[in-house]
């Protein structure tokens, strides 16, 4: 039987059909799942489920030294990087493992890292967030999470989450980098299998069909990296625009601070919440006339719906928030 190089063409046929065999596995658990113990669980337990029923899909095929649904379906066999030998088990579970697991992980992992860096820079939002989580729904990596970033500082933690964001954003374009990488050199259509080395030969048949288009992917590759390219051009240039705005809207909440200082010493206590007998800062009118600050007096209308000067009953919708205020 004749074995050759498994053209692109057959490689992007099989990761679909792959894909849609997979697709209908997910749908065909969660439906169970569904059924069984209703939305609520299927929602808490969905991104779980669609893993599990990958796994299951690989470890019946892939693993098992069998051809997986697309690769029967176009007639191709893997090999590992000697093109002589089918890929070991070991080295058939670490693809496994690098197609399935280490995304979902990486995924929940940036996840909980960014929703911890994020609460944690708000005391009040962690005090409220906290017994609502409860300890049932804590997993093993968020605890190792918490505690990690319980030891940073606060310029650390707006580091790391600095590094989150543009780790998140790195990695939809290392995947379109190596798709272009793909279409250029016709092998390894996952990352996943061109990290373990496992290539495809085609059993048999005529390869004028892959030979007559793999110029077509190769015109496509460049095109797609140049798209890449262009991309990453208009993100930094976005980014350093929001960099920009930022100092900007820093500088005027300052120089902002400044006049209102300056103001309130010319004005002295008028300008004065009588709550929390500090500047008034988002000026907030009652309905009989006073001025507090938005916080102090939606604060004391949780227990009084009252004004605390004149003692005159209002509703809490009644309050007016004076936008440009000055005094």
């Amino acid at each position: 039987m004749a074995l050759a190089a498994a053209g692109p063409a057959r490689l992007v046929r099989c990761g679909q059909k792959d894909e849609l065999y997979r697709s209908g596995l997910r749908s065909g658990a969660g439906t169970a799942l569904h059924g069984l113990a209703g939305a609520k669980k299927w929602l808490e337990w969905r991104r779980e489920i669609e893993l599990l029923s990958d796994v299951a899909y690989f470890i019946f095929t892939t693993l098992s030294g069998y051809q997986t649904l697309g690769e029967e379906y176009v007639n191709i066999v893997q090999v590992d990087s000697t093109k002589k030998r089918v890929p070991s088990f070991l080295r058939r579970a670490i693809f496994v493992s690098l197609h399935t697991v280490v995304p979902y992980c990486l995924e929940k992992g940036l996840l909980h890292l960014e929703h911890e860096l994020q609460t944690e820079a708000d005391e009040s939002r962690t005090s409220q967030s906290n017994p609502v989580l409860g300890l049932s729904s804590r997993t093993l990596i968020r605890n190792w999470i918490q505690k990690q970033v319980g030891e940073l500082t606060e310029q650390q933690k707006k580091t790391v989450l600095q590094i989150v964001y543009v780790f998140k954003q790195c990695i939809p374009l290392l995947h379109r980098l190596h798709l272009a990488a793909f279409y250029i050199s016709g092998t390894f259509y996952h990352l996943s299998k061109r990290i373990t080395g496992i290539t495809y030969l085609h059993l048999g048949g005529l390869q004028r069909e892959d030979q007559s288009i793999r110029s077509s992917y190769k015109f496509l590759g460049i095109i797609s990296l140049f798209h890449l390219l262009l991309t990453i051009g208009v993100q930094m240039y976005s980014f350093k625009q929001k960099q920009r705005a930022r100092q900007e809207w820093k500088l005027h909440r300052n120089l902002a601070h400044q006049k209102n200082t300056a103001k309130e010493k010319t004005t002295g206590r008028h300008s004065r919440c009588t709550l929390c007998l500090e500047e008034r800062r988002h000026t907030t009118a009652t309905p009989c006339g006073h001025l507090f600050c938005w916080e102090c007096i939606t604060e004391w209308c949780n227990t009084r719906t009252e004004c605390p000067l004149c003692r005159e009953k209002f509703h809490p919708q009644k309050l007016i928030y004076l936008r440009h205020y000055q005094l």
